[in-house]
């Protein structure tokens, strides 16, 4: 089963004055050549893995179900195809209630997530009936769904791009470059290579958040000389659904990073993979409510904890928020609520504010119901009570919709393409089922154009392709350069 992808950058030209954020480069197509490492190891997002994944689930599913008595037919089958269908639907209901994805799911995440229960159902109920060697097969037909159902997720989302990362993740395997702290010290004026990633247990500074564990990257740079220099911070947060070292591992990006460090003088800026959830399924949206203090960590606890232990710069013109999905709308709101800790953000497919389903539903979920705590946290409010800001820059990179010829919404405003179309077949499906959802698209545009009426200059950049971690690669290795420059780094000329 293979999956192809279009990845073209577009660049939405909005009035006002020329923005100080200019456009990143054209990108190559997101999971292409040595950039993310997306095409290292055996696939997980196209070719033979995930087509003997769904044979051997269909093929035991047969198995199982092959009895041939009249009260089988009768009465267990439909019973079971019953079951499946529930929750299939279930499931589908949960998701659209939940607001869990940005774009629609494939059919065939439904298929699979049917084949499951079905499975499941043939266990239950077939365990008396039938041969031995059909009892086998209703046992063994369960995980062998399950993996197909969740090899399918995974070539929705592009969370795993091979099978490599995806038992990395699960055995907690080291990250690239990965030390200890207590490493550090001995490692100045020494040769690191292109950088060392280091696993931090950031303490709680009021915050009163549980996270877990996170990363730092620190470049060359930041081992050159008897001490540290106060190197610029971007602090990278993951999306709804996340660990801390999703930005390594599902991302992908530090081939990327190593390739630019090395082609700049071991010059970067200091990246921290924090932990905007405290688990993978807790979305806080990175604010402060009834699913914890998240927004106090980013900023509490993450500054103190990166000025103190790795002596950074304590410059808001020097930091950096960089984040995909949900983690590109909390970049966002970090940023306009908090202009004294840093100046520019990156928002990677965001949503126009901090979001768990409709307004209502997000009071509740987020804030208690407490109102007044949403419009603390809503990016437009704040923007519009602030009132001038200065010196803040922000990229917004998100997705939009295929072209069509003709008809309404053809020439989507004046979003213009800068290269052809390129194909790949190497990432995930991004949900793409024939609906596409323009909403973050839209609320780019929004919060844009509410920035630059209180001196916010920005950028919207828009790519055609899916909502997965290899966009969310793509967008900001390309945007890297332009950022390490913006912080006061020396960075390569992209022309």
């Amino acid at each position: 089963m293979s999956s192809t992808i279009a990845v073209v950058p577009f660049t939405v030209a909005l009035p006002q004055s020329p923005p100080l954020a200019p456009p990143p480069a054209p990108r190559a197509p997101a999971g292409s050549g040595h950039q993310g490492g997306f095409q290292h190891g055996l696939s997980l997002l196209h070719g033979w893995v995930p087509q003997v994944a769904l044979f051997l689930a269909v093929f035991f599913l047969v198995l199982a179900v092959a009895r041939f008595t009249r009260r089988w037919w009768l009465l267990w089958v439909p019973a079971c195809v019953t079951l499946a269908a529930g929750v299939t639907w279930v499931a589908w209901a949960y998701m659209n209630d939940e607001g869990l994805a940005s774009d629609p799911a494939p059919v065939l995440l439904w298929v699979a997530v049917g084949m499951t229960a079905l499975a499941v159902g043939l266990v239950l109920v077939g365990w008396q009936d039938g041969a031995w060697w059909q009892r086998v097969a209703a046992v063994l037909a369960v995980p062998l769904a399950l993996v197909n159902a969740l090899i399918v997720l995974d070539q929705w989302v592009g969370y795993y791009p091979t099978v490599r990362s995806a038992w990395a993740a699960a055995t907690a395997e080291s990250l690239p470059h990965q030390t200890s702290l207590a490493s550090l010290a001995g490692m100045r004026n020494g040769d690191v290579g292109s950088g060392r990633i280091v696993p931090v247990d950031i303490p709680e500074s009021g915050s009163h958040f549980k996270h877990r564990r996170e990363y730092v990257y620190l470049p060359p740079a930041w081992f050159a000389g008897d001490k540290p220099p106060a190197l610029p911070v971007v602090m990278m947060i993951g999306g709804e659904f996340n660990t801390p070292a999703d930005w390594v591992r599902s991302g992908q990006i530090m081939p990327a990073v190593d390739d630019f460090v090395n082609g700049n003088g071991g010059q970067a800026p200091v990246l921290v993979f924090v932990d905007s959830g405290g688990s993978f399924n807790n979305d806080t949206e990175c604010v402060n409510g009834t699913r914890g203090d998240a927004a106090d960590h980013l900023t509490n606890d993450v500054p103190h904890y990166m000025k103190s232990a790795f002596g950074v710069s304590a410059d808001p013109a020097r930091w950096a928020a960089v984040g995909w999905s949900m983690g590109g709308t909390c970049a966002v709101d970090l940023a306009v609520m908090h202009p004294e800790l840093l100046h520019t953000f990156l928002d990677i497919a965001g949503d126009l504010g901090p979001t768990a389903g409709t307004k209502e539903q997000t009071v509740r979920r987020l804030y208690g119901g407490d109102a007044a705590a949403w419009a603390r946290f809503d990016p437009r409010t704040v923007m519009a009570a602030h009132g001038p800001y200065q010196d803040m820059v922000g990229v917004y990179d998100d997705l939009t919709p295929p072209q069509r010829q003709g008809g309404p919404g053809a020439d989507h405003g004046n979003i213009r393409p800068k290269q052809p179309a390129a194909e790949d077949d190497s990432v995930g499906l991004g949900g793409r089922d024939g609906v596409f959802d323009t909403g973050e698209l839209g609320a780019a545009n929004t919060l844009c154009e509410d920035g630059r009426r209180v001196g916010i200059d920005c950028t919207v950049n828009t790519t055609r392709g899916g909502h997965t971690w290899q966009f969310a690669s793509s967008a900001f290795t390309s945007t890297l350069p332009w950022l390490t420059a913006r912080l006061g780094l020396p960075a390569p000329n992209r022309s």
